[in-house]
Formats: C-alpha cells, sequence, structure tokens
C-alpha cells in the first residue's frame, strides 16, 4: 500500500493522470474507464516519456518484472562481489610482485656494488702482480708483464716451469717469494 501512494505522489503519477483527463475529456468517455485505468494502470501509449511505468501496477505482469529485476539486481550484486573479490586478490598479487621487484633491485645493488669491489681489487692484485713480476721475464724469451698480457705472461711462466722443474728451482723460489708478498700486501 505504501508502494502504491509513493507511486501516486510521483510525478510521472500525476503527469500520467493529466493526460488520461485530458483525454477522457476529448472522448466524453464513461467515467468507469478512468477508474479502470487509474487502478489497473495504464496502457503503452499513455505516457510517451516514461516507458519504465508502462506496466500496470500490482498485477501479475508487474510482479513478474519485478521479480526479473530483483532477480538482475542480484546477479549484478554477486558479480560486483566476484568482482571486488577478484580486485582485492589483484591488488595483493600487485602488492606482492612490487616489494618482491624492490627486495630484488636491492640485491641487484648490493650485488653490483660487490662486483665494483671485486673488480677493484682483482684490479689491484693484477697491478701488484704485473709490478712484482716485471723484474721476472720467462725463461727462454725473456718476456716480461703488462696489464694487457698478465694472463698469457703467467701461462708462458707457468708452461716453462712445468716442463722442467728441476732446472727452474731458482725461478719457483722466487716466483713464490713474489707471491707471498703479493698476498701478503693485498689480500
Amino acid at each position: 500500500m505504501k508502494e502504491l501512494r509513493a507511486y501516486q505522489q510521483s510525478e510521472a503519477y500525476k503527469m500520467c493522470t493529466e493526460k488520461i483527463q485530458e483525454k477522457k475529456i476529448k472522448k466524453e468517455d464513461s467515467g468507469s474507464g478512468l477508474t479502470n485505468t487509474l487502478l489497473n494502470g495504464h496502457k503503452g501509449g499513455d505516457c510517451d516519456g516514461f516507458s519504465t511505468f508502462d506496466v500496470p501496477i500490482f498485477t501479475e505482469e508487474f510482479l513478474d518484472q519485478n521479480k526479473a529485476r530483483e532477480a538482475e539486481l542480484r546477479r549484478l550484486r554477486k558479480m560486483n562481489v566476484a568482482f571486488e573479490e577478484q580486485n582485492a586478490v589483484l591488488q595483493r598479487h600487485t602488492q606482492n610482485m612490487s616489494s618482491a621487484r624492490e627486495r630484488l633491485e636491492q640485491e641487484l645493488a648490493l650485488e653490483e656494488q660487490r662486483t665494483l669491489a671485486l673488480q677493484q681489487q682483482l684490479q689491484a692484485v693484477r697491478q701488484a702482480l704485473t709490478a712484482s713480476f716485471a723484474s721476472l721475464p720467462v725463461p727462454g724469451t725473456g718476456e716480461t708483464p703488462t696489464l694487457s698480457t698478465l694472463d698469457f705472461y703467467m701461462a708462458r711462466l707457468h708452461g716453462a716451469i712445468e716442463r722442467d722443474p728441476a732446472q727452474h728451482e731458482k725461478l719457483i723460489v722466487r716466483i713464490k717469494e713474489i707471491l707471498a708478498q703479493v698476498a701478503s700486501e693485498h689480500l
């Protein structure tokens, strides 16, 4: 009953009532036509601008349409809840990914610092080895190391010692002394 009163007080009801009364005056219909229209609602083109009120109120058709709208509304609410849950899961996943990215960036920065420190230490050792072995040429070639040829120099020196260790005992002792000195200074 409250719904009927609310509907009767609405602007749409008033406009429809006015149009119906105008038609009644024009057609000079009997009074029962207006009463039936007001009690049972109105049909199709009575109110052109208000298509949502085309279904007569408190009829089976109205109740069925209302049930259908309620069912659609429940379905949309369920979908909304599902989307909100999915959104929450995605937000948590995004936050987890963001924190993991930040953690990995910190680890990467730390590893870059370690790598830089190791490169600097390697460069210092290479310079120390180059300086220390500068007075010790490779037997048979007279080659001495430079920073760019240190690896090749060490390989040739190692090869010469391996070929005839007995002949190069003094060289081995000198190499051990140089390496001990470099180790004590730089490591």
